[in-house]
C-alpha cells in the first residue's frame, strides 16, 4: 500500500458489497426479462447498443466497442441478430465496406417492452444505490 491512502473501514467494505450485489440483482433481473423475450443478455445489450446509436444505427466497430467483444463476435451476434428477423444489416453507403445494423420493427418491439421492464426494476432499485452513493458522498466530506 502506497503511503497516504486512506485507511479503509468495515463500512466502506460493506457499502461496496452491497453495491456490487445491488448491481449483481440488476443483472440477474435482466437475463431473466432477456430470457423471457427469447434473447440472451449479449442479444438484449446488442439491440440497446444500435437503438442508443447516432441515427438509431451502429456499426460493427462500435458493437464490438459497446459490448466489450472482438470484432469478429460482433459479426457473428449481427448474423444470428439479423437471422433472428431483429436486425437488418445493410452495407454503409459512405464506406462500402463497412456494415450498418437498424433494427427491424419485431427487435423495435422487443426493446421497447424489455426497457420498460428495466426502467420499472430501476425505480424500484434507486432508492437503495441512491442511499449507497449517498453515504459515500458523506463519508467523502467528513
Amino acid at each position: 500500500m502506497s503511503a497516504g491512502k486512506q485507511i479503509l473501514t468495515h463500512e466502506d467494505y460493506t457499502r461496496l458489497a452491497d453495491f456490487r450485489y445491488a448491481l449483481r440483482c440488476f443483472l440477474e433481473f435482466s437475463e431473466k426479462a432477456a430470457a423471457a423475450e427469447g434473447l440472451t443478455p449479449q442479444q438484449h445489450q446488442a439491440l440497446l447498443v444500435i437503438r442508443a446509436s447516432p441515427g438509431a444505427q451502429a456499426n460493427i466497430g462500435r458493437l464490438a466497442e459497446r459490448l466489450r467483444i472482438r470484432h469478429h463476435s460482433a459479426v457473428e451476434l449481427a448474423k444470428r441478430l439479423e437471422v433472428a428477423g431483429l436486425v437488418v444489416r445493410e452495407t454503409s453507403p459512405a464506406d462500402r465496406r463497412s456494415v450498418i445494423l437498424r433494427l427491424t420493427e419485431e427487435g423495435g418491439n422487443r426493446l421497447e417492452y424489455l426497457t420498460h421492464v428495466h426502467r420499472n426494476e430501476l425505480r424500484q432499485l434507486s432508492p437503495e444505490i441512491m442511499a449507497l452513493f449517498q453515504s459515500m458522498e458523506r463519508e467523502g466530506d467528513a
